[in-house]
């Protein structure tokens, strides 16, 4: 993909980070006329699953933006959740809470193209360096040593944060030191795709292999392989195989082109506060937490809404108090965001207990 590139160095708002966060206070903002510009450090989008699901809240924000359809007819209901236990099939759950099923490289792709619509395009290649801030602007120095200035800027620019770390902002909470999962995107040809698999053990661990709509894929999720001294492995291809087969134990089922390997550990952990000077920070940037519940790209999403909602509010008054209307931003979304936290380790919490009981698994961890 082509990087966009534009001769104006200088926007009303600038977002740092392309994921599902920093496109939809993009959509948002556009919408309500801001100027507004997406520095995205990769090269190009990614076709990972990633996030994959939607709650009702999530989709009520984006289908204000305009793209409720479109993400409907892309994503599914979640499918029915089928429990194996030691290899046998012991019980079918409905799943609960409503929401869609739907990859994140899905949601970013259909926000991309309202966001194009709108005559906004994401600038790929365009990695943070430097920020500088005076009472009016804020600069962005790039590394390839253009600058862009603002009047704003947000960071959505995910749990590894450049800008939560160019402003010095802690990240308050704890990281589990070994890595509890490995994930990725596979084909599964053999293997029914009505149904979200999920296989346990008595002796521990398991496997997760969820249908991607849309596609020919499967999000797998596992317990990683460990070496002799018990220390996980990371994740390959062989691996995942050698999972399936030892929780699965399904003859004839090979795993197919994982497209997307990576692992998984329990973080939780918050930005001490959300806001520095002219500059904001939104999802994954602000706050990381465990994955039960599928809470995270929604809170994304909704912390985007309540930002696009200050910044349109701070660049309408033309003599703004100190702080003012941007210190509304962390008082509604900073509890949000220690309520999440608490919620999820529970969620999570929730989840380990219950996979040890034969027709059991995710749903503990979905209300």
């Amino acid at each position: 993909m082509t990087t966009d590139t534009t001769t104006d160095t200088t926007t009303q708002v600038l977002i740092t980070g392309s994921g599902p966060t920093g496109l939809a206070l993009a959509c948002d903002l556009a919408l309500r006329g801001v100027g507004v510009r997406v520095l995205e450090r990769r090269s190009g989008a990614h076709r990972e699953s990633r996030g994959k699901g939607l709650t009702p809240d999530g989709l009520e924000v984006l289908a204000r933006l305009g793209v409720g359809e479109r993400l409907t007819a892309v994503g599914s209901d979640v499918p029915v959740l089928r429990k194996y236990f030691d290899g046998a099939h012991v019980s079918d759950t409905p799943a609960d809470g409503g929401g869609l099923l739907i990859g994140q490289w899905q949601v970013e792709e259909v926000l991309r193209e309202r966001l194009a619509g709108l005559g906004v395009r994401v600038e790929y290649g365009a990695r943070v360096t430097g920020l500088a801030q005076d009472p009016a602007w804020v600069t962005a120095r790039l590394a390839d040593g253009r600058e862009v200035r603002a009047r704003y800027a947000a960071g959505c620019d995910g749990g590894r944060s450049t800008i939560r770390e160019l402003l010095g902002i802690p990240f308050e909470g704890y990281t589990e030191e070994k890595p509890t999962m490995v994930v990725g995107d596979v084909r599964a040809p053999g293997l029914s795709r009505a149904y979200w698999h999920q296989w346990f053990s008595s002796e521990g661990g398991g496997i997760l292999l969820c249908p991607m709509p849309g596609t020919d894929t499967f999000q797998l999720q596992a317990a990683p392989e460990t070496d002799a001294d018990g220390e996980p492995l990371p994740p390959t291809p062989e691996g995942f195989q050698r999972l399936f087969d030892r929780y699965a134990g399904i003859p004839g089922i090979r795993l197919e082109e994982a497209g997307w390997l990576s692992s998984w550990r329990v973080n939780v952990r918050r930005a001490a506060r959300m806001r520095e000077g002219r500059v904001l920070l939104a999802g994954d940037a602000a706050h990381v937490h465990p994955i039960a519940g599928g809470l995270g790209m929604n809170t994304g999403i909704q912390d985007a809404a309540a930002l696009a909602r200050t910044l349109a509010a701070a660049l309408a008054d033309p003599a703004p108090a100190p702080g003012g209307v941007l210190d509304g931003y962390e008082a509604e979304r900073l509890p949000v965001a220690e309520r999440l936290l608490a919620d999820t380790a529970a969620r999570h919490r929730r989840v380990l207990a219950a996979v040890r009981e034969p027709g059991r698994g995710t749903e503990a961890g979905m209300r």
